[in-house]
């Protein structure tokens, strides 16, 4: 029987040039032997029926960027797990509350 892969590590970030890819680096060398790797996060448009792409996201520009919190909370519901809470934002979002309701 073989192991299924877990989703990658994802780094969503701004404009850092050290700590990304010092962070992918780490990671992807530490969990090699359990097949683990992380990657910088790749979204282009997010679909409420999208299934989850990363097991976790380690967030450091949603505070600046309004649409990656609504995407960070949709991706909660899929069950990733989002380090930097986007709920701690006090305003609610269309997309959020239409994720909910379906």
């Amino acid at each position: 029987m073989s192991a299924i892969a877990p989703n990658p590590i994802g780094l969503l970030d701004g404009r850092e040039y050290s700590f990304p890819p010092a962070f992918i680096a780490r990671v992807n060398e530490k969990g090699a032997p359990h097949g683990i790797k992380a990657e910088m996060v790749a979204w282009g448009g997010t679909r409420m029926t999208e299934a989850a792409k990363y097991s976790v996201i380690v967030d450091r520009i949603s505070h600046e960027v309004e649409f990656y919190r609504a995407s960070l909370k949709h991706a909660v519901l899929q069950g990733t797990y989002v380090i930097n809470n986007p709920f701690w934002w006090a305003a609610d979002d269309k997309f959020f509350n239409y994720a909910v309701a379906t």
